[in-house]
C-alpha cells in the first residue's frame, strides 16, 4: 500500500513538472503541436500545408528531442490573420515564441515557404537559431530565370501572378492547386493529402504569401545568418526545363553570400522531399544536427 502511494505521488509530481515546463502555445500567426523532450526543434511546413506533413519526420527526429510542429495561420484550416501579412507576423511571433518559452537557440527546419521563413528568422534574429535546415527553398525564388532582376521587376512579376490567382473563380483556383500539387510529389495519395490542405486554406493568405516569396530577395540578407545552415534541394520535377547541374548551380549561386552553407540536391525526390525521399533527408539532417 505504501509503495502504491509513493508511486502515485511520483507520477503526480512528474505530471506537474511536465505541465510547468510546457511551452506557451498562444500565437496568432501559427499554432504549435509540441511533442517529446530534449533539445528543441521547430518544424515549419510550406505554403498551404499542415504541420501534419512532418508526421513521419517528427516520428524520426523527436524520440530524443522536443519538436514544435507549426501550422501557419490561414493554412490547412487554421484561422487566417486579420490585418497583418503572414510572413512578417510569423517571423516576429516565432522569435517571441522562442524567447518566451526559453528554447535557447533551437534547430529550425523549414520546407518551401517554411524555409523562407527560417531564412528570414535566422537573418533578422540570429541569436534565436542554433542550426537551420532549408528544404527546397531559395532566397530569391522570383529571380531564378533572371538573377539580375531588380526589386521593382520582382514585385511587378509577383503582383501579376497574385492578381491572376485572385481573379480565378473557386473551381478554377482549386483545379490550379490540384495541378501544381500533382507535380510536387510522386505518390497520388500524398498529392491528394496536400491538395486537401490547400482546399482548407484561405485564398487571400495563400496568394499574399506567394507574392511575398516571389517578390523577396534575401540573397544579401542571408549573409547575416550565424547559424550553420543545410540546404536540401530537388531538381527532378523540373528536368524538362533544366538538368541537375543547372538547378544545383542556381541553388549555390543564390546561397553564395551565406558563409559555410551546405547544399545537397536529391536525385529522385520532387518538392516534398519528406514524402519522396525520407531516408535520404533523415540521413543528412541527422548528420547535420548531431
Amino acid at each position: 500500500m505504501k509503495n502504491t502511494f509513493v508511486n502515485a505521488a511520483r507520477i503526480l509530481a512528474a505530471l506537474l513538472l511536465a505541465s510547468a515546463a510546457a511551452p506557451t502555445l498562444a500565437a496568432s500567426a501559427f499554432k504549435a503541436d509540441v511533442r517529446g523532450n530534449g533539445e528543441p526543434v521547430i518544424l515549419i511546413p510550406g505554403l498551404a500545408s499542415s504541420g501534419e506533413v512532418w508526421q513521419e519526420t517528427a516520428a524520426h527526429l523527436c524520440v530524443k528531442r522536443q519538436c514544435h510542429i507549426l501550422t501557419l495561420a490561414g493554412f490547412a484550416g487554421v484561422p487566417a490573420l486579420a490585418g497583418e501579412r503572414l510572413l512578417p507576423a510569423a517571423e516576429r511571433q516565432l522569435a517571441d515564441y522562442i524567447a518566451r518559452n526559453k528554447l535557447g537557440k533551437p534547430t529550425v527546419i523549414g520546407h518551401s515557404l517554411g524555409g523562407v521563413l527560417g531564412l528570414r528568422l535566422a537573418s533578422n534574429h540570429p541569436d534565436k537559431v542554433g542550426r537551420l535546415v532549408v528544404i527546397d527553398a531559395l532566397p530569391a525564388l522570383g529571380a531564378t530565370r533572371n538573377p539580375a532582376a531588380s526589386s521593382e521587376q520582382l514585385q511587378a512579376g509577383a503582383a501579376q501572378m497574385r492578381d491572376g490567382m485572385l481573379g480565378l473563380d473557386d473551381a478554377s483556383f482549386s483545379a490550379m492547386q490540384q495541378r501544381s500539387t500533382a507535380g510536387m510529389v510522386t505518390a497520388p495519395e500524398h498529392a491528394q493529402r496536400i491538395a486537401g490542405w490547400g482546399k482548407l486554406s484561405d485564398r487571400a493568405t495563400v496568394t499574399e504569401a506567394m507574392y511575398d516569396i516571389m517578390s523577396s530577395d534575401l540573397r544579401e540578407d542571408i549573409g547575416r545568418i550565424q547559424a550553420p545552415t543545410l540546404v536540401l534541394g530537388t531538381w527532378i520535377g523540373y528536368k524538362a526545363f533544366a538538368p541537375k547541374e543547372a538547378v544545383e548551380g542556381t541553388f549555390k549561386a543564390q546561397y553564395a553570400k551565406l558563409p559555410g552553407v551546405q547544399v545537397e540536391i536529391a536525385d529522385t525526390a520532387r518538392h516534398f522531399i519528406m514524402y519522396d525521399a525520407p531516408e535520404w533527408m533523415y540521413a543528412r539532417i541527422d548528420q547535420f544536427i548531431q
